[in-house]
């Protein structure tokens, strides 16, 4: 079960890292997308395993997501969006999306339907996940340990 566990998030570690790569993310941020997205999948998968509910344990695993990224953001001096994009994509639903698309195709409705009803649940879980973690104000996440020279720098820039 614990070994089965660490397969899991390795593969969502390194399949977020890919995805950095993909999307020209900085060389020097890819280990922190997997460590994103590899946090995502956990709060998933401890969510799911608790209430089995896929749109929720979205739901918990996005808001994880979100203030990881934020976290990141303000530490590393990046966009939030370096590392939400990224982390979020472990749990996209594409085999929903796919098993939609060739269900109603194939002229199947009914299982079109079912596939479309959760596909539409995740998708809102994680816009809803991600409208949530947003809510909490970034003095929440500002690091005060920086030195005045680093911080007006940093000023400057933006």
């Amino acid at each position: 079960m614990i070994v089965h566990l660490m397969i899991q998030l390795l593969v969502a570690c390194v399949a977020t890292i890919s995805f950095s790569i993909l999307f020209s993310t900085p060389r020097r941020e890819f280990l922190f997308c997997g460590i994103t997205g590899m946090t995502g999948w956990l709060f998933y998968l401890i969510t799911y395993s608790m209430i089995e509910s896929i749109p929720l344990a979205t739901l918990i695993g996005t808001i994880f997501v979100t203030l990881i990224s934020r976290i990141f953001a303000v530490n590393r001096r990046v966009p939030v969006i370096v590392f939400l994009i990224a982390g979020i994509f472990p749990l996209v639903p594409g085999t929903g999306i796919y098993f939609t698309a060739y269900y109603v195709f194939m002229n199947k409705i009914s299982l079109a339907s079912e596939y479309g009803r959760e596909t539409l649940g995740i998708g809102l879980a994680i816009a809803f996940g991600i409208m949530l973690a947003f809510l909490i104000p970034q003095k929440f996440f500002n690091y005060r340990g920086k030195s005045k020279k680093q911080d007006n720098l940093i000023k400057k820039w933006y």
